[in-house]
């Protein structure tokens, strides 16, 4: 009798973690959206709990408190790029090679995440980055920089400050994105979010990009 109970307790566990993960994902879900819309003075829990479909008790069990919610919704892009640029492998690609890879997943990354531009505004705006320097960018910008190093030791890139021309692809690969809401009425005859426009963007980019990084003839 007792080995049995045991079985369906353990039984139940795997439901129950999956369980705990999806609705975790769901109130972060909600509130990079909120957050995105109102930043953290703004935001409300109960406009949290209505987009993600609980309770506001749930939000305060996984989370504690509004702030411990913001400062999880910021974090999850540094561990989620953190990861996706690790399974990429760049170490194994020529310089020019592994910056094309990386910089086709930073662009489908942005394509995936609307909200993220205007959650990084409401940071720097309300906030100046206290929330956001805890999400050990550092290490994310490291793997652009170590390419960029890279392909100068070897002489396929010009001399370049590694870190000053890690800020303007990021701004080449983002702005498209951040600035989508203002950009579209520029020209109002192109579905600039359409996978059609994006892969036009992602090729775009890469060219500029690689262009203004290999070295040339003197």
């Amino acid at each position: 009798m007792g080995r049995s109970t045991q079985s369906k307790f353990s039984a139940k566990k795997p439901r129950q973690m999956r369980d705990a993960e999806a609705t975790k994902k769901q109130i972060l879900d909600a509130a990079e959206a909120e957050f995105a819309r109102n930043g953290l003075q703004g935001a409300r829990t109960e406009a949290i709990a209505r987009g993600a479909g609980v309770t506001k008790a749930m939000i305060y069990y996984y989370f504690q408190s509004k702030e411990g919610l913001y400062e999880a919704v910021l974090q999850r892009p540094a561990v989620e790029m953190h990861e996706g640029f690790e399974q990429l492998n760049l170490d194994q690609f020529p310089p020019e090679e592994a910056l094309k890879v990386l910089v086709k997943e930073a662009i489908a990354y942005e394509a995936a995440h609307p909200h993220r531009g205007m959650l990084w505004f409401q940071e720097a705006n309300q906030n100046q980055g206290k929330y956001f320097k805890q999400g050990n960018w550092q290490e994310n910008f490291s793997y652009l920089i170590k390419i960029l190093e890279r392909g100068m030791a070897e002489g396929c890139f010009r001399k370049i400050d590694p870190f000053l021309t890690t800020l303007q692809i990021i701004g080449v690969c983002n702005l498209y994105f951040n600035a989508y809401e203002n950009i579209k009425h520029t020209r109002p005859d192109l579905q600039l979010l359409s996978p059609e426009m994006i892969e036009q963007h992602t090729q775009a980019a890469v060219k500029f990009i690689l262009a203004g990084v290999r070295r040339t003839e003197d």
